[in-house]
């Protein structure tokens, strides 16, 4: 009865042992495996850190667009002729959709071209025309995306000028022209 009990007590001391080895054997990696996965994790690390740091750009991008955008404006007055030299006669006509005009004639002054994935408020400036003449309220987002291009198209079409989905003197005049008739 002894062998019998020493016996079993040696196969469960054995199995024990081997399965205490299978476990080391399957959880254990190798060293480059550790690194690898060392440097993954590091990777994601500077990787959301980056993200943070285009986030922030971006807002100081915004920041800094208003800010040039104030700066012109100074620099704009500051280049106003002096009181002794005549003003040109101001324009007698004002328009319902004045504000609106002005906003466009300044893109045409400017010579800018927007297409899908411009941004910033000359967008919301077409953005506007567009809820304008379609009668709609869509927001005013100042993004520049496939639904946006569509409407141009759209009145691009209407408006008689090559119908692209992007904006430029061409479109804004016949903006320009569409709300003047409008009064």
């Amino acid at each position: 009865m002894e062998n019998f009990k020493f016996g079993l007590i040696s196969i469960i001391a054995i199995a024990g042992i081997g399965l205490l080895g299978f476990w080391a054997f399957t959880t254990l990696e190798r060293g480059d495996v550790s690194v690898y996965r060392q440097k993954q994790q590091a990777l994601e690390e500077r990787n959301r850190a980056l993200e943070k740091e285009v986030a922030e750009l971006k807002s100081e991008l915004g920041t800094l667009e208003a800010e040039q955008e104030q700066a012109a404006l100074a620099l704009n007055n500051q280049n106003t002729p002096p009181a002794e030299t005549p003003a040109p006669a101001p324009s007698t006509t004002t328009y319902k959709n004045q504000t609106l005009i002005n906003e466009l004639e300044k893109l045409v002054k400017d010579n800018v071209y927007m297409k899908v994935g411009s941004k910033g408020t000359r967008v919301g400036t077409i953005q506007k025309f567009l809820n304008l003449y379609n009668k709609t309220a869509k927001p005013v987002d100042n993004d520049y995306g496939a639904g946006l291009k569509t409407d141009v198209m759209a009145y691009q079409k209407a408006a008689g000028t090559t119908a692209d989905g992007e904006t430029g003197p061409v479109t804004y005049k016949k903006m320009i022209e569409w709300l003047k008739k409008q009064g």
